[in-house]
Parts: C-alpha cells; sequence; structure tokens
C-alpha cells in the first residue's frame, strides 16, 4: 500500500464479530486502507455478528441511502431472564418461570407484531433523547423514558422451541429494534427473555454470502471484495441522464425531464433515492423526483476511480 492510501470508491459487506462495535469495524477498514474516509450503515450491537455494509470513498454518500433498506436476522432468545440491555451483554432484571410451549403457541404470539406495529425501544440504544444517546443517558442514572416508534416486521419464521430458547427467523424494516421484539414477544408468552445471540443475514441488496470476515482485514482482501461505485449505486433505483443532464448534475442544478432518458424516474416517489448516471455508465449523482424533473441530493467527484491504488 502507497503512502497515499486507498483511493477506491465503494461499498464492503464485512461480516462483523461479536464483540465489537459497528465503529470498530469500520476503524479497522481505516486502517488498513490508510484511508479516513470510511463510514457504515446500519449499526450493528456489539454483541451481534452478520451483515454491516462499510462504505469506503465516495460510497460513504451513500450511507444515508441505504439506512432505510429491510433487514434479515436469525435470533436466538434465552427464556426466562430479562437484561438491562436486552440482550446477553446486560444484567439481569427481572426473572420468570417458563410455561412448556410449542411452535403453534409461539407462531400465534408472533402473529401481533407482524405488519406495521409501535415499538419501545431498549433503554440501553443509540436513539438520542434530548440530544444525547438514550444509552448514555441511562447509564448516567438518569430516568428517561425510552422512545416509541411504528416499526414493521415484514416476515417471522419459528425455528426452533425449547424449554431454554426461541430461534427465530425475521425480516424487518427500517428501525426495528430484535431486542425489543424478545421483550415483548416472551411476555406475550407469559415469561421475560432476552436476545442471547443475533446475526443480520441481509441489508437490503446486501448478503452474508457476499461477506468479508472481520477478522480478515487486509488492504488486499478488502480491495478483492470491493464493490465498485457504479455497482454499489445499482441497489438504488437507476436513471439515466443526457449529456446536458450530467452538466446540471455536476454543478447541483435541477434537471429537467428533457435532460432525462426515458419516463421510469415519474414512477418514483419523492422519497426515494435515485442514482443518477451519466451516457458512459458512471454514477454522477444522488438525486430525487420532483413534480417537473430531478433535484441532486449529493454528486459524486468527476471522474471518481474505482480502481485500487497500492
Amino acid at each position: 500500500m502507497s503512502s497515499i492510501g486507498f483511493t477506491g470508491n465503494g461499498v464492503l459487506i464485512v461480516d462483523k464479530p461479536s464483540g465489537c462495535t459497528s465503529h470498530d469495524v469500520v476503524q479497522r477498514v481505516r486502517k488498513a486502507l490508510q484511508q479516513r474516509s470510511v463510514g457504515h450503515a446500519g449499526t450493528l450491537d456489539p454483541l451481534a455478528t452478520g451483515v454491516l455494509v462499510v462504505a469506503v470513498g465516495e460510497g460513504t454518500k451513500l450511507v444515508s441511502h441505504l439506512q432505510s433498506d429491510d433487514k434479515r436476522y436469525e435470533v436466538t432468545i434465552a427464556l426466562g431472564t430479562e437484561t438491562d440491555s436486552l440482550d446477553a451483554d446486560g444484567e439481569v432484571t427481572a426473572i420468570a418461570g417458563v410455561p412448556r410451549l410449542d411452535e403453534a403457541e409461539v407462531e400465534q404470539a408472533l402473529r401481533r407484531f407482524i405488519g406495521r406495529h409501535p415499538q419501545e425501544a431498549p433503554k440501553l440504544s443509540a436513539i438520542k433523547v434530548g440530544g444525547a444517546p438514550l444509552h448514555r443517558r441511562a447509564r448516567r442514572g438518569e430516568d428517561v423514558e425510552a422512545p416509541v416508534r411504528e416499526v414493521e416486521l415484514y416476515e417471522a419464521t419459528v425455528d426452533e422451541v425449547s424449554q431454554d430458547v426461541l430461534r427465530l427467523s425475521l425480516h424487518c424494516g427500517k428501525g426495528f429494534y430484535v431486542r425489543s421484539l424478545a421483550r415483548d414477544l416472551t411476555r406475550a408468552l407469559g415469561t421475560v427473555g432476552h436476545v442471547k445471540a443475533l446475526r443480520r443475514m441481509a441489508s437490503g441488496a446486501f448478503s452474508i454470502k457476499d461477506a468479508l470476515r472481520g477478522d480478515d482485514m487486509t488492504a488486499d482482501a478488502i480491495a478483492e471484495r470491493l464493490i465498485p461505485l457504479k455497482d454499489a449505486c445499482g441497489v438504488l433505483t437507476r436513471v439515466d441522464l443526457t449529456d446536458e443532464g450530467v452538466a446540471h448534475a455536476r454543478h447541483g442544478r435541477p434537471i429537467s425531464p428533457e435532460a432525462v432518458v426515458g419516463d421510469a424516474w415519474r414512477k418514483a416517489s419523492p422519497d426515494e433515492s435515485l442514482a443518477l448516471f451519466a451516457p458512459d455508465g458512471e454514477p454522477v449523482a444522488l438525486g430525487r423526483r420532483v413534480d417537473d424533473g430531478l433535484r441532486v441530493v449529493r454528486g459524486f467527484a468527476a471522474a471518481a476511480s474505482d480502481v485500487v491504488s497500492r
């Protein structure tokens, strides 16, 4: 690796190990690449493992646009004890007997959580209340009420039921807390529980099968697995621009319909992130639809290279 570090742009799928934070993974990538411009989308708790989407270089401009992706998890819930963090890293706050359960009972209890529903966040979470993360205020001894937000669980499958644990496979939307589901589900079953193990299998289009092991953070390994910027943008709706459209996008100006190829963009919702491409197939900017055309949300550096420099 040369002294100027890594000049690639794109997205890396990391299989985060248990026991480290998402920020720790970012720091490992920064160190390996000698590159400061590294970020991540969709935080994983320290206990959790699995898919963490890490962005490099110009790819960091995609981070906020990937946060709303759906997620898939495999979770093991320990029955009979609840903790302050709602996972195995916390201190036990409640103990209860565990009734004899079968798969049908668990499936029936799960049904009430399918679809959109209000969910109380864990008190030890990164959600900010009054400008400070909830976990920080809770650990200072402040009595802060955890916010209740509407979340969505698309699908839940029961994989195992025993006297000690439940194992579930989940498909959920943005902002969903598996730890909160473990709390609410076990209470609905007449006991208490906490997350014993959690593994994220996918985040949007990014799957665990494409992930780099979190303890294999060498520059060569990262370079080999880096998804180039133009391919990473492929997870968003693609909109092709004319040369005139590219010129407007480069200067952050509104883009009229005449400078856009085709009409597919008209079907996008105003809140949907769009990837704007030049005629040569390279991404130019991120944008959104407005009534009379497109507006640029974030531009990519001109001629951003997806080639690794060592």
